[in-house]
């Protein structure tokens, strides 16, 4: 079992011998801070843990396994912001937990963890209290003995942590009373950081994953260059949100789809960058991985709309046992969706489409275009999807209302999806008139996008009312929601020619 804590926290070191033989001052009358009880002092044993290549600490992840504390036991920290990390721990064992280990995954895979650095720590705590006596922060003072391989280094740190639900504008007060006393925020963003740095490693960088290639790479300013760079920030988002997944965080699973969804649409999009022989069935695996991750969310979206739905009614309109029914059926469609999800993140056929992605990264297969200027390349790129939805959209207001006129514009969607995803890559190149474009068609894609939720929705409903009329319940209020989704989306429909002339001009501009 593993259990979480949000760290707020602030490092702080001495800019001199003489400052570090005056102490921490006394934080007595600082903001909000009515007294500093001492908690005496703790000999902390650390042992951090990383691949051989430190592919945890390049990305700022620490993990540890501490005896001494309090807190003794295997600790994990994933960044959250500048200052601001989430730190998971589990019980202390001989080997690192299982629960830790899954969360690591993405970015360790099958290389094996060991120790790296040992720190050894006497640590005098105090607690910063309030007028009430309640506790605000955690002041501890650290001298810190570092030991890697045959080096050692040694500091005194100082570190206050804020208890939860304490304003962070008290660090910045902490901090103005530590500069007149001779303190300054860290350089280092943790003990492992500074460990690394002063027993003189090679500071770690963002790797490439087991078995990639050695490419140098596109000149700067091509389409090359600019293509990588956003397909190496969505590979890295992707590798982010596995442990977030994992642990169940709101809009995670939405996050990393997204980044399959924007990797796959690349790879089709500037398939003159990159040879589609190689990035092709890179492509299809993810799209195995965002169907997997999409079961579970693709359901929870779906019952906040229908609960939204069924809020606006008025109760004399909800008739029957509603909300029961809402949750058996919920129950019903979910079960196992989540437990699926995490599978898949648990697969060999995950990994082994991270390391076929690193390597593609590293040794990129490029094509003719790539040499080109981005300038040049990108526009044209954009350009073929937005024709290419330009067909689906005047395809699908051509046609009768009905079912094939539904599935039309959920493909036309899809189509606005991409064109909206290559506007946004080429961004960084073009500027404002890729941004610009990338603006409108999200407009399109979203209107289309509420019109398909509510095609979906129409049919779970019927769905819904069958089974309650086949429990003996009242259908009325099922059938009132369906006739709502079905009058939205007609209107969308009626609304989707003007959103769609409003593309028009951001499209011309790109075109030059």
């Amino acid at each position: 079992m593993a259990d979480t804590k949000r760290e707020i926290e602030r490092k702080f070191e001495f800019r001199s011998t003489k400052a570090g033989r005056r102490g921490v001052p006394d934080l007595t009358g600082t903001a909000a801070i009515a007294a500093v009880t001492d908690q005496g002092t703790a000999e902390l044993d650390a042992v951090y843990y990383d691949t051989p290549d430190q592919r945890l600490a390049a990305d700022g992840l620490t993990l540890r396994r501490r005896t001494g504390g309090k807190d003794a036991g295997w600790h994990l920290k994933l960044p959250v912001a500048p200052g601001v990390r989430d730190e998971i721990t589990a019980p202390l064992g001989d080997t690192v937990p299982d629960a830790l280990t899954a969360l690591l995954r993405s970015r360790v895979r099958d290389t094996p963890l060991e120790p790296q650095v040992r720190l050894l720590s006497s640590r005098k705590l105090s607690h910063l209290l309030d007028a009430d006596g309640a506790l605000l922060a955690e002041l501890s003072t650290d001298a810190v003995l570092a030991e890697r391989a045959d080096a050692t280094a040694a500091w005194t740190e100082v570190e206050v942590e804020l208890a939860d639900g304490v304003d962070p504008a008290l660090l910045d007060a902490v901090e103005k009373t530590f500069r007149k006393a001779g303190l300054r925020v860290s350089d280092a963003p943790s003990k492992l950081a500074r460990a690394l740095a002063e027993t003189g490693g090679e500071p770690p960088v963002r790797t490439a994953g087991p078995g990639s290639g050695t490419g140098t790479g596109p000149a700067e300013d091509t389409a090359g260059a600019h293509v990588l760079a956003y397909l190496r920030e969505q590979r890295d988002t992707l590798v982010a949100q596995d442990p977030a997944v994992r642990r169940g965080l709101p809009d995670s699973v939405h996050q990393m789809r997204v980044a399959t969804r924007r990797l796959r649409s690349a790879f089709k999009t500037y398939r003159r960058v990159l040879d589609p022989a190689e990035s092709g069935p890179i492509g299809e695996e993810l799209r195995w991985l965002a169907a997997e991750l999409g079961v579970d969310r693709d359901q929870e979206v779906l019952l906040e709309r229908i609960q939204t739905r069924l809020d606006e009614l008025p109760r004399t309109l909800v008739l029957g046992p509603v909300r029961g029914r809402l949750k058996i059926w919920n129950v019903a469609r979910r079960t196992g969706s989540r437990r699926a999800a995490l599978a898949a993140l648990d697969s060999r056929r995950y990994v082994a489409l991270l390391n076929a992605l690193d390597a593609l990264l590293a040794d990129p297969p490029l094509g003719k275009a790539a040499d080109r200027p981005a300038e040049v390349v990108l526009p044209a790129a954009v350009l073929r999807d937005y024709e290419r939805l330009t067909g689906r959209i005047e395809g699908a207001l051509s046609m009768a209302p009905g079912e094939a006129r539904d599935l039309a514009l959920h493909e036309a969607r899809k189509a606005a999806k991409r064109t909206r995803y290559a506007a946004e890559a080429a961004t960084p190149a073009l500027g404002k008139t890729a941004r610009r474009l990338a603006k409108a068609v999200k407009a399109v894609q979203t209107l289309l996008g509420d019109h398909q939720d509510a095609v979906v929705a129409r049919d779970a409903l019927r769905g819904i009312a069958v089974q309650a009329s086949g429990a003996g319940e009242s259908a009325f209020t099922w059938g009132l929601l369906y006739g709502r989704e079905e009058a939205l989306a007609g209107q969308r429909e009626r609304e989707l020619p003007q959103v769609w002339a409003a593309a028009a001009g951001p499209a011309a501009a790109v075109r030059g």
